[in-house]
């Protein structure tokens, strides 16, 4: 069951995604709460899995597969319709593949990211990226970045109903501020991606060196 969560929210992400690209208000709203549900589903799997007692090592591995193509596949069509700079995928991106690259090591041995068997010993980095508040706070911000970044650029859709969201936004003032807002969240969510992404490269270096041995 949690496994067919976590494929539902990557197919619910790429729902979310296609409705971005056809320039409407309405199914950019509609955007909005299928995007609140796919995060709401991040965090239901891993507790459905505890629950229904079916937690496993694949289930962990494949937890963290559908975070990472929710994940890039928001950023990726964030920057190609021009909402972000392309920077942000390339550092995201980039920062996945080596940390679960990685991480991958450390599952040959027998550990996990997460969990009663994760390989962050460490306390202090294990606090950092691996920690239920660690996980929460950046899944926050990651809802609250995606959430603003669609929400601040309504405005420039095209026109539904015979009104515009437009005409509304601009009336109050309003998307100068959520731009901003959502501006400042993508430079917070980025640089809490890069922080939480250390500590997996410092307890690697040990898996890193009992493969060799």
């Amino acid at each position: 069951m949690a496994n067919l969560l976590t494929i539902l929210r990557m197919i619910l992400a790429v729902v979310a995604i296609e409705f971005l690209f056809t320039g409407r208000p309405d199914l950019a709203i509609a955007s909005v709460f299928i995007t609140l549900f796919v995060i709401i589903l991040d965090g239901l799997d891993g507790y459905v899995a505890r629950a229904l007692n079916e937690s496993s090592k694949f289930g962990s591995v494949f937890d963290i597969l559908g975070d990472r193509v929710v994940e890039n596949l928001y950023w990726i069509a964030f920057a190609v319709i021009g909402w972000v700079g392309v920077w942000v995928p390339m550092v995201v991106v980039t920062r996945g593949i080596l940390t679960d690259g990685l991480r991958s090591i450390a599952l040959s041995q027998g550990y996990t990211a997460f969990g009663s068997s994760t390989m962050m010993q460490n306390k202090f980095c294990h606090f950092l990226t691996a920690s239920r508040f660690s996980r929460a706070v950046y899944g926050v911000a990651k809802t609250l970045v995606f959430l603003m970044l669609i929400i601040a650029n309504i405005p420039n859709m095209e026109y539904f109903d015979g009104m515009t969201v437009n005409t509304f936004i601009k009336y109050m003032d309003m998307q100068p501020c959520l731009i901003t807002i959502a501006d400042w969240l993508v430079y917070i969510t980025v640089a809490m991606c890069l922080i939480r992404g250390i500590p997996v490269l410092i307890e690697s270096k040990r898996f890193i060196e009992d493969d060799k041995q």
